[in-house]
């Protein structure tokens, strides 16, 4: 097993609860001790993992560090899923899958952030660049509060191409541009939807944005005409959700017509 120390009470409690990573150990500060280090000793307890305690500057040492709040644990490295048989799964287990795609982003805060809003906001799965972007790392699982624990995430090779492919699985795919004609709010987007974000920087690379169905832009009244990435994936998935559990969803054959309209 490849041991990565996870950080922070956030990210090893809901390592805790997920079950999907293998945790060796956990250590706790002494002169820590409130309801979620009673929580975590009681859930590593119940799974037979070991708890030791140890003074601070121990837990510094461990961490390399890193701002440990007091708890990390030795665990395995997080898994990605297939990103094909991801996409098989969701759409077997729900009628109007939420995917979010990310082009090329590459900081561990930011991409902490985003899987911490694409879980509130009931994503079905994160899709990530294989080459050239932030994985899921301590520093990302601690950004994310946990969330990387609880959100499926898959590494693709080739972005572009996967998006050709999702839309002969009969899902549409969202590009999240400033300079979009439409709005994000013109659109009915009660079918199934993959959000595509770009990179910090130069956001979406000219090939993916050409590969999307739909470009939208969110509205702005201030002088900032754009927002960062994590901001931009939280309106565009609370958009959809928020139109997908408030009206029906269209029929099937009646899908391309009201998203083109």
């Amino acid at each position: 097993m490849t041991e990565q120390i996870l950080v922070g009470p956030h990210a090893v409690l809901e390592a805790l609860r997920a079950k999907r990573r293998q945790i060796d150990r956990i250590y706790l500060a002494r002169e820590r001790y409130d309801s979620r280090i009673v929580e975590i000793v009681k859930r590593a307890r119940e799974l037979g993992v070991p708890c030791t305690q140890e003074k601070r500057e121990r837990l510094g040492e461990l961490s390399k560090g890193a701002t440990h709040q007091g708890v990390l644990a030795v665990v395995s490295e997080a898994d990605y899923e297939d990103p094909f048989e991801l996409v098989a799964r969701i759409k077997a287990a729900t009628p109007l899958p939420l995917l979010l795609l990310l082009d090329g982003v590459q900081d561990p805060q930011n991409l902490g952030a985003i899987i911490r809003t694409a879980e509130a906001a009931g994503a079905n799965g994160l899709f990530i660049a294989k080459h050239r972007a932030a994985g899921i790392t301590p520093a990302v699982a601690k950004a994310s509060a946990g969330a990387s624990e609880h959100l499926a995430v898959a590494r693709v090779a080739g972005l572009p191409a996967f998006l050709a492919w999702l839309k002969d699985q009969g899902i549409w795919t969202l590009g999240a541009d400033p300079s979009a004609v439409q709005s994000l709010y013109e659109i009915d987007l009660r079918a199934p939807m993959g959000v595509v974000i770009g990179g910090e920087h130069r956001g979406l690379t000219m090939l993916v944005r050409q590969r999307c169905d739909l470009l939208a832009r969110i509205p702005t009244r201030g002088r900032v005409d754009s927002l960062n990435a994590a901001a931009a994936a939280a309106v565009f998935l609370f958009e959809i959700r928020r139109q997908q559990s408030g009206m029906k969803q269209l029929p099937v054959n009646a899908q391309e017509t009201a998203i083109l309209s």
